[in-house]
């Protein structure tokens, strides 16, 4: 008899070996695959065979196992995220090497990988700096559609295809930067682990790494989807003594107080604006809040929600691009801190991995996450499950 973790292994070894003769055929040569691509805002995406090329010096070819339908590829299919058109999206995802350029040292064809929307390329000023992640060679708040030489990977009927983040995972095959993937342990469930490339990580990190949630504090989450509940994981394992969960979606709340959440609320069920109900239960406010909607209001009700003298509000959620809204300075001036941070702060390459390693030594569970697994010609469906709330994350299979 065979153990679970054996079987699991004997499937990765085949999958690597069939991944090495397969880069015996593949290697260097333009690979045909099927990949979802955006032709115009608010359509369906539409399944296309497209051309992958092979990955130039310092690029990386990888074969996409399976990737997480993300709020942020929506925003691109809705145009709240400005990308030129045609674009493929997909950004959350695992995968195992099939080819690489010349000069990457890093990964091997074979190796299971996770895909990075936010490099770490280890020499800018920010991958310096101690407490920050936003590479100087991301493109995250100024979307180009291209990889770093200005040029594309794809191509479908016969016009160029731009990318997102320089990953776009909602492809077969994909390239990506050398400094824009990390190894992970070949034993691990690329099914499950693909949560770590976005969800997870945005949400973990911003409670442990960004707000740096202390024990016995007070949290409040807005935004019960997949990031809000990773949110809800890092309170619960910083220690966080009480955590309010705030969703209209009552539906959302047993997975809550499932993976942590003391209370649940919904602002629907109250009079009074929500950050008074929260003020009102907290003597003040919370230590620590958390926007992981993208709404101008709810970003106001976790601002003042947090008290005014030693409150910290972490702002996750991405806004339309062209909103804002004013603020008066003395919300600020008594001592609130308000922050925001992409990816948790996580240095992807460095953390993924370990992030990985955790996952396996059963240090935090992401089945909980994952409502809905179809297979990758159904997206469409997927983002009607996000789309209507009936799903927390939904997992494409290739």
């Amino acid at each position: 008899m065979h153990s679970g973790r054996e079987e699991v292994h004997n499937l990765t070894s085949l999958l690597v070996c069939r991944e090495d003769s397969n880069n015996m055929s593949t290697a260097g040569k333009v690979i045909k695959c099927k990949a979802a691509v955006i032709w115009e805002l608010n359509k369906p995406f539409s399944i296309e065979e497209v051309e992958v090329a092979p990955p130039k010096a310092y690029e990386v070819r990888v074969k996409i196992v399976a990737v997480g339908i993300c709020r942020t590829d929506d925003h691109v299919a809705n145009g709240t995220m400005v990308l030129p058109l045609p674009v493929i999206a997909g950004h959350e995802a695992a995968g195992i090497v099939e080819s690489i350029g010349e000069g990457v040292t890093t990964v091997k064809p074979g190796d299971k990988v996770i895909p990075l929307c936010v490099p770490q390329c280890g020499k800018c000023r920010i991958c310096k700096h101690p407490e920050s992640n936003v590479c100087l060679q991301t493109d995250v708040g100024k979307p180009r559609g291209t990889m770093q030489d200005g040029t594309t990977r794809f191509t479908c009927r016969g016009k160029p295809v731009h990318h997102l983040s320089g990953i776009s995972t909602f492809s077969q095959y994909t390239v990506m930067d050398e400094n824009a993937v990390a190894k992970i342990d070949a034993a691990a469930p690329l099914e499950k682990v693909c949560l770590i490339g976005c969800g997870f990580s945005t949400g973990y990190g911003s409670a442990v790494k960004i707000a740096k949630v202390t024990q016995g504090s007070t949290c409040a989450v807005f935004g019960l989807g997949g990031v809000g509940l990773s949110v809800i994981m890092g309170c619960k394992a910083a220690g966080a003594a009480r955590i309010i969960a705030v969703d209209i979606n009552k539906g959302k709340f047993a997975k809550a107080k499932e993976l942590g959440a003391t209370e649940c609320i919904d602002p629907q069920d109250y009079k009074k604006p929500i950050q008074e109900v929260i003020m009102e239960m907290t003597d003040g406010g919370v230590d620590f809040s958390f926007e992981v909607i993208g709404r101008l209001d709810t970003l106001m009700a976790a601002l003042l929600c947090c008290h005014e003298a030693c409150g910290t509000i972490v702002s996750i959620g991405i806004p339309p691009d062209s909103e804002t809204f004013p603020v008066n300075p003395l919300l600020l001036l008594t001592g609130r801190t308000w922050k925001g941070g992409i990816l948790g702060g996580f240095k992807m390459k460095d953390s993924v991995p370990k992030l990985v390693a955790d996952f396996m030594a059963k240090k935090f569970p992401l089945d909980a996450l994952i409502t809905n697994v179809l297979p990758f010609e159904k997206i469409n469906e997927g983002f009607e499950l996000l789309r209507s709330g009936k799903s927390i994350r939904t997992v494409l299979t290739f």
